[in-house]
């Protein structure tokens, strides 16, 4: 038997697609869930803020160790009471520092790759190696810097000489200032670029990050206050994807995917 005709208020029937969850809430205040453009920006933003926070605090605590130009009776004085706990504390922080880095690292190379499928290869590869270095340099730099106190506190040895604290205090730095840095830099200009290429980060954003990552990797300085650069600049990158977040959320598709 013949079907009957459409008439005009039919539509023929089309395939059943998924569920659109491009926006937070419909009208009448109907929650949908997040698209995951929204949740890897919510993630990275709130790792990043975590990341800034513990880092901060420990470097502060790390920091209370005497400098590099301290006097050999001022070292052995500073070991000999009892204000190198702070430092041990500090030793104990930067690795949870670390882990929200990476956290932080991941959710915004998640985030890019749902805006651009095929991030460009060279900025995505060297973001990657970047973040990892900075991690690794900032655990071997604060331990070294740290390791006299971590000894003093931690066991009954008796404790080494001036000139080895100062030695090893010079191999934290040398770390940190020198080589961390520049690893934090790259990730800096990297990320940037991507986040640019994704339509995420404004040009008046970008224009501050690579400003701030020029900075990272030309610095010269042993000062504490230029270790702060980078968690600023998270802080900065994490507050702007939070923002955005709501805003950008439609996925960037490829030729191929479109074609």
């Amino acid at each position: 038997m013949a079907e009957p005709p459409i008439t005009s208020n039919q539509a023929p029937a089309s395939p059943i697609s998924p569920p659109d969850n491009k926006h937070l809430s419909v009208p009448g205040g109907r929650r949908v869930a997040a698209t995951d453009t929204v949740k890897y920006a919510r993630l990275s933003s709130m790792t990043g803020l975590l990341f800034a926070v513990l880092f901060v605090v420990a470097i502060v605590l790390v920091h209370t160790t005497p400098t590099l130009s301290a006097s050999d009776a001022e070292i052995t004085a500073y070991y000999a009471s009892g204000s190198t706990l702070l430092v041990t504390v500090g030793l104990y922080l930067i690795p949870f520092a670390g882990i929200a880095f990476l956290w932080h690292a991941h959710c915004t190379r998640l985030l890019i790759e749902t805006r651009t499928p095929s991030p460009s290869a060279i900025p995505y590869g060297l973001q990657l190696v970047s973040g990892v270095l900075f991690v690794v340099l900032l655990f071997a730099g604060t331990a070294s810097a740290g390791a006299v106190a971590l000894l003093k506190d931690l066991t009954s040895a008796p404790l080494p000489s001036a000139d080895f604290a100062r030695g090893m205090l010079a191999v934290g730095y040398g770390m940190v200032f020198v080589y961390a840095l520049r690893g934090a830099g790259m990730y800096a200009l990297t990320t940037t670029t991507l986040l640019r290429s994704a339509k995420i980060m404004p040009t008046w954003v970008a224009v501050l990050s690579y400003l701030m990552a020029a900075f990272l990797l030309l610095i010269t300085t042993l000062h504490p206050a230029a270790v702060l650069v980078f968690p600023a600049w998270v802080v900065i990158v994490g507050v702007m994807i939070f923002i955005r977040a709501g805003r950008v959320v439609k996925p960037a598709v490829s030729e191929r995917q479109s074609a």
